[in-house]
Formats: structure tokens, sequence, C-alpha cells
């Protein structure tokens, strides 16, 4: 009996998700003004261009639309038969990060890779694909999950290899970042607990170890125990985001106006974009943008527990999470509840990488929306 894809075939379609669909646009929109209001003067002022950094966004949210209405409607049985060469050439992408000619390093690190006059950061595409591969894997094998070997090795070797080579790009905190959420999709597909006990009981010292053999690493965390410690070096750029958050009041300066965003945060247009929308959009800006990634996660999640297909729920859940924990974890970090990382914010942040590929995810959850609720799956011969 084969019911999991019973809808599919038999030709059954909701429409997507309405809800979703706005939300998603709305935090597409409103990152690109405030991108635009955020990078203007500084690009003006290094580049000789205002529109420099803007003019980029926009054609990468051009090519992200596409991606975005693609991902929705493909089939994603379809899709499932191409992972094994979207996994393979992921992980090229990132080893071509390493190679002279091809690979860019930007301050020590190499996380990108040359495309003509453009830039790409495989990393990005890490955050999308793993989630695909696991989501595959633990419906393929969710009779065997308590088989080492065979149930819980392989996937736990894609994540460890996705791991080590962004690692190696001297990105620790997108490392983490994917291993973490590698982490609850463990969880969500029904490991056993004795799993995760091995798994931390690894991860956490080595975590440990990559931090302290770091000078920068080691730096950020210490300013960020102790504020006061280094208030014009590791600490300086959070503690300058704070105070730029705080000066947006309730209303906000306006679109435009904010005073702070060109010389007072460094790279406020990259990371530390949310400190440039809080001091223009005030209290109530942020309420709203809180409110519109409450309305996505709620969709979101609420796509994935209403499909009774286990590779549709894990892939929901998982690509909802990777958007949602990072917008938190970048937010974090800009007011100070966090260590410093490298998390751009979803949507918002400076780099066509980041938002063409969070686009892409985000077709994907629509096209689980799309799928039938449980009670109108039936089983098929």
């Amino acid at each position: 009996m084969i019911y999991q894809f019973g809808a599919e075939r038999t030709g059954l379609k909701k429409s997507a998700d309405h809800v979703l669909i706005a939300s998603i646009i709305l935090l597409t929109g409103l990152g690109l003004v405030t991108l635009y209001s955020a990078s203007f003067g500084f690009a003006e002022r290094f580049f000789g261009d205002g529109f420099y950094f803007i003019f980029r966004q926009v054609v990468f949210a051009g090519i992200g639309m596409v991606l975005f209405f693609a991902a929705s409607f493909i089939r994603l049985e379809t899709l499932r038969k191409w992972i094994k060469p979207l996994v393979i050439g992921t992980v090229i992408l990132c080893i071509l990060t390493f190679i002279p000619g091809i690979g860019v390093t930007k301050n020590g690190a190499s996380r990108w890779i040359r495309l003509g006059s453009s830039t790409y950061q495989p990393s990005e595409l890490v955050k999308l694909v793993l989630p695909l591969y696991l989501a595959h894997i633990f419906d393929k094998k969710r009779e065997r999950l308590d088989e080492v070997s065979s149930g819980i090795m392989p996937p736990a070797l894609i994540t460890l290899l996705f791991f080590f080579l962004i690692y190696r790009q001297n990105n620790f905190s997108t490392a983490i970042f994917i291993a973490v959420n590698a982490l609850i999709l463990f969880f969500l597909a029904g490991v056993k607990m004795r799993y995760f006990a091995a798994a931390l009981g690894i991860l956490i010292p080595l975590s440990s170890l990559f931090i302290l053999t770091k000078e920068h690493r080691l730096r950020r965390l210490i300013s960020f125990i102790f504020p006061e410690w280094e208030p014009l070096g590791a600490g300086y750029q959070v503690r300058s985001s704070i105070v730029t958050i705080a000066s947006g009041g309730l209303w906000g300066k306006g679109i435009g106006q904010g005073t702070r965003k060109i010389a007072s945060v460094p790279e406020i247009h990259s990371d530390f974009i949310f400190s440039a929308y809080a001091e223009e959009a005030g209290l109530i800006g942020v309420l709203l943008f809180f409110l519109l990634l409450t309305f996505f996660a709620v969709r979101g999640y609420r796509t994935a527990l209403r499909t009774g297909d286990v590779f549709r729920r894990l892939l929901a859940c998982g690509l909802v999470t990777i958007i949602v924990s990072q917008a938190l974890l970048n937010t974090g970090v800009v007011v100070g509840a966090l260590p410093a990382t490298g998390i751009p914010l979803p949507f918002f942040s400076a780099g066509g990488s980041s938002l063409a590929t969070t686009l892409l995810t985000a077709g994907l959850i629509v096209n689980v929306s799309r799928m039938p609720r449980n009670e109108e799956l039936h089983d098929v011969q």
C-alpha cells in the first residue's frame, strides 16, 4: 500500500498558503527597503555609487523570485531523484573555495567562489541542500533508525563533511549553525536520544577547542561575557549596535533618516543591518518584523504538520527552522544577547547568495503547503 504520495499521483492539489506567501513577499520587500536606506551613504562614500549594494541585491532578488516560483511548483518526487547530484555538486562548490583563481579570500576567510564579476557563497546552499538530503534519507531509512551503520551513519557522515568543509573556510559560526539544525532534524526523524548524547559529547568539546585555538573567536567570546573588557575592539560593533537600536525610540527616525549607519556600526548593511532598521523604524517596526517572522514560522510549521508524508514534513520543518533560527540568531547578536557571529539576517542582509538561496528555500516550503491535508490523503494500490 502506498499512501505517502497518493494525493499527488491522483492529481489532488490544494492552493498554496497565501498567508505564508504574503509573509515571504513582505519580508523580502522590507529587507530591500532597509538595505537601500542602510547602505546608500556607505556605498556612496566608499564606492562612489549609493546604489552599489541595492542594485546587486535587486538583481539577486529577481533571480531569487524566479527560483521561488520554480521551487513552489516543482514535483518534489522529481527533486528527490536529484538529491545525490545536488549533494555532490554542493560539496564540489565548497571545495572550490580553496582553489586559487576560483576561490575568493577576504579577511582570512575562503568562503566564496568567483562567478564573473560576482561571487557566490556555497555555504548558503548547504543550508538548503543538507535539510533536503536529511529529509530524504530519514524518510527512506525510517524503519532502520536504530541501526547505526545503515541508518545513522550515512546522514551523520554527510553532516560532518559539510561541517568540516565550512569550518575550513574559516566560517565556524555557520558550521556550528548547520550542525545544530541538522541535529534538530535527527531529533524530529525519531533518532534515539542516546545517539544525541554521543553527538553532543563530541560536538561540545570539539567546538570549545575550535574557539580556544582562534584568537578572534576567543576575543568575541570574552567580549560577550565581559562587555567592558575591550570596548573599542571586539565589543565595539555590538555596543554601537545597541546604542543605534535604542536611538530609534518608539516610532523610529523614519526610513532614510538614520544618522548612525555610516560610521557608528561597521558593516551595518551586512550582519548588523537590523540595527539600522530598528533606528529608522523604531520599536513599532521591530514588532512588525517579528510579527511577520512569526506569521512565516507559524504557517510554515503548520504546513509541515498538516502533511502526512514523512519527507515533506521533515523538509518543511527543517527549512522553516533554518530561516527562523538564522533570523533569531542574527537579531540576538545585534542586541547583545548572543556572542557575535557572521550569520546574516534572512531577507535583509546584503549578499545575493543569501537572498537568492533564502527565496529558493521559501519556495520549497510553499511547495509543501500545496500538498493536501492529512485527511485528504488516501491509499493508492
